[in-house]
């Protein structure tokens, strides 16, 4: 079994800073909520055109789908990958169950990224660019917990079945890269002109 299964550091320390990065979107979120209910008619720091902005959809009922505001689940959240890819930095090694109760972990919140990503293009009609910046550490940290999940025998005790999704991880990144290109596809087609947006505000 190689090394990589049984103490995967690139996996570990894509963790941490899957992990650092959601947690920084999901505070400056908490802080740009804050600044809103204190002054409701006040333009956010995000709020960079009438297509790219947070302020909508802190407003909206999708914002606080469980009841309060999605960016303290971020807080709170991260700080799972972040202390697995650390422990697993460490040396630690976790039973079959801790691997799946994370890979349901993980899953969830991919889920709901995916539900976020078309609520914001089908019914916001808004891009946030904090909630971007969690959907963009939070589709490869999915895609490379279920390889790794695959082949660390979690979800299968086949040698074949490991060996092939040892291979796999490598293609992590190219799997994001379409992942982006679809979402970036979806809002061009939803007439969110997210790459014309984007060049105003860079330029």
């Amino acid at each position: 079994m190689s090394e990589q299964r049984t103490r995967p550091v690139i996996f570990a320390v894509w963790l941490i800073i899957a992990s650092v990065i959601g947690w920084f979107a999901a505070f400056q979120l908490t802080v740009e909520k804050f600044t809103l209910l204190e002054n409701p008619s006040e333009a956010l720091g995000c709020d960079l055109s009438p297509f790219i902005q947070c302020s909508k959809n802190l407003e909206s009922w999708q914002g606080s789908v469980f009841g309060f505001p999605n960016p303290i689940m971020g807080l709170t959240g991260w700080m799972a990958p972040l202390v697995v890819g650390v422990a697993v930095l460490a040396g630690a090694r976790f039973p079959r169950w801790f691997w799946a109760a994370f890979g349901a972990g993980i899953t969830f919140a991919f889920g709901l990224v995916c539900w976020l990503i078309g609520q914001s293009l089908y019914d916001l009609f808004v891009l946030c660019p904090w909630c971007m910046v969690t959907w963009a550490v939070t589709i490869p940290t999915f895609f490379a917990t279920m390889i790794h999940l695959t082949r660390n025998g979690t979800f299968s005790q086949n040698e074949r079945v490991q060996g092939r999704a040892d291979k796999l991880m490598q293609w992590v990144p190219l799997m994001t890269i379409v992942a982006y290109a679809i979402i970036i596809l979806l809002a061009q087609l939803q007439g969110l002109d997210f790459l014309g947006e984007m060049a105003k505000i860079i330029f």
